[in-house]
């Protein structure tokens, strides 16, 4: 008996003190937030909502969205304000940029991984790699050694589908383009050459199949209300997370110790092709603020924008080329056109093909771009961002901030919405894109894809011109499409918006389609 009293007392005590806690977060919840006040954006729900939704979480979002172009969750210290507004975006990524930054709750949850990279840090430290970044993405060097790398991993990669085509097999073509972009990122990025593609780099896999995993894991933290405390005791979603980040800190410092030796053996050469050596020359000049482990961020940083968002986004378009064929041929027939006719027949040279796509080609292709720029409208490479309040603000369409709350842009949910883009928003349609067969830009606080204001994406210039490449060699050769055209393809919620699971595509070649 005095066992089940135990028992029972213990029981007791573990449920009053679940529901004190439960009781003393909803207080901290729902406790100045000025609920009823119609100066404030309106609320629907808290945070915690997103963690019953989260599978579908962007989805979730643009349901909102759909009702209220601004509106708000309630967390346990601030709020967190999501916007469709474009006026609301130019206003916290531009017009009032100052007075907004990363804030140290998002730090929180992706120092881990990100540390004190370009996308963390705010201040001196942002100023500092975004101005060594902006100069090196405007050098004609980097340039003309990106296009040469992206020509040749296309080359590559047209081989690869081919063996899937001639064999009549199916293909991810995901895995196949996180490959491709992971060994641009890192020749480019880095000057290593890692042949992921080609499957020779076994660790260079580990390296792409912990990073990914390390993004997913970190994103769940936003929803996650134990996530510290996993980490604390070593358990769970946060065990994984740190064994995927020892694979990767293991692989960056052996790249960092690496290009320091080959540097040390070309002193003489002062033209470094690659971002890294650019990095390691500065780093000569600071050795003290520059460290490694400065380094290996700043690295990590790049891979994200470089590897994730340009297979991602290729992903989503072959996706939608194979759900809409006519698009797909229309890109085709523009690429044959500017070409020029060797690229019809699957005989010719894959190199030589490939070699006609020079800078004038890629300047011609408008409905490429267009089509592109479509896919980026509906499946953004980063779904949801956003910035922190520093001060109370009003945002311009009048709904108050506090200092401290979360303002998040929904470039997702945006990208379907009729009062930004028409009642045809949800449609896939590059036409929108075009006057009299020419590309005409929005505004980049319309179309959000790149970020706006002074942390636009300096790459997006370098990502489309890879983009095009790949896109312009596979189309050349293969038509592609669906294994499976009744399998619904979702996205894996994430930092990025990735594809949950594989993409299977068959390839038809175009010579004996």
């Amino acid at each position: 008996m005095v066992f089940l009293y135990t028992i029972f007392t213990f029981i007791s005590i573990s449920l009053l003190f679940l529901l004190l806690s439960f009781s003393l977060l909803m207080l901290r919840i729902y406790t100045g937030k000025s609920i009823k006040d119609p100066s404030y954006p309106p609320a629907k729900g808290t945070v915690f909502d997103q963690l019953f939704y989260f599978n579908k979480l962007y989805d979730y979002q643009t349901k909102f969205a759909a009702k209220f172009a601004t509106f708000r969750l309630l967390g346990p210290g601030q709020s967190e304000v999501y916007t469709t507004d474009p006026r609301n975006i130019e206003h916290v990524l531009r017009t009032n940029f100052d007075n907004y930054s990363k804030g140290e709750y998002v730090k929180s949850i992706v120092t881990d991984l990100f540390g004190q990279g370009i996308f963390v840090v705010n201040g001196e430290k942002w100023r500092q790699q975004r101005k060594l970044a902006s100069f090196e993405f405007s050098t004609r060097v980097l340039r003309d050694f990106s296009c040469s790398v992206f020509r040749r991993n296309a080359s590559k990669l047209v081989r690869a589908v081919s063996g899937f085509s001639v064999a009549g097999l199916v293909f991810d073509v995901q895995d196949l383009l996180m490959r491709c972009t992971l060994d641009s990122i890192f020749e480019v990025g880095f000057g290593v050459e890692l042949n992921c593609l080609e499957g020779s780099s076994k660790e260079g896999t580990a390296f792409m199949k912990a990073f990914d995993e390390s993004n997913a894991l970190l994103y769940w933290r936003f929803v996650d209300p134990f996530w510290q405390l996993k980490k604390l005791l070593n358990i769970g979603s946060e065990a994984s997370l740190k064994k995927n980040i020892k694979i990767i800190d293991e692989f960056v410092n052996q790249l960092i110790m690496k290009k320091r030796k080959i540097l040390a053996e070309r002193q003489d050469c002062n033209d470094k092709e690659d971002i890294l050596s650019r990095f390691l020359m500065e780093s000569e000049k600071n050795p003290e603020e520059m460290t490694d482990l400065y380094l290996r961020d700043i690295i990590l940083n790049f891979m994200i924008a470089g590897k994730d968002t340009s297979a991602n986004t290729l992903s989503w378009f072959f996706y939608m080329l194979c759900k809409s064929p006519l698009v797909q041929e229309k890109v085709a027939q523009e690429v044959r056109d500017v070409i020029g006719g060797e690229a019809k027949d699957n005989k010719a040279d894959i190199d030589d093909v490939v070699a006609a796509i020079t800078d004038a080609t890629l300047d011609q292709m408008h409905y490429l771009h267009a089509a592109m720029t479509e896919t980026l409208r509906l499946f953004p490479a980063v779904p949801v961002d956003g910035r922190c309040a520093d001060v109370d603000d009003i945002l311009p369409d009048g709904f108050k901030v506090k200092k401290g709350d979360g303002v998040y842009y929904m470039a997702y949910a945006m990208g379907r919405m009729p009062y930004i883009w028409g009642e045809d928003a949800p449609e896939f349609r590059p036409e929108r894109w075009l006057k009299d067969g020419i590309f005409q830009p929005e505004s980049p606080f319309k179309f959000i894809a790149f970020h706006a204001g002074p942390r636009i994406c300096l790459g997006k210039d370098f990502a489309y011109r890879q983009m095009k490449i790949l896109s312009i060699a596979l189309l050349s050769f293969f038509r592609f499409k669906l294994a499976d055209e009744t399998k619904p393809v979702n996205y894996k919620t994430m930092f990025t918006l990735h594809i949950d699971g594989n993409l299977p595509l068959c390839a038809v070649p175009r010579a004996a389609s």
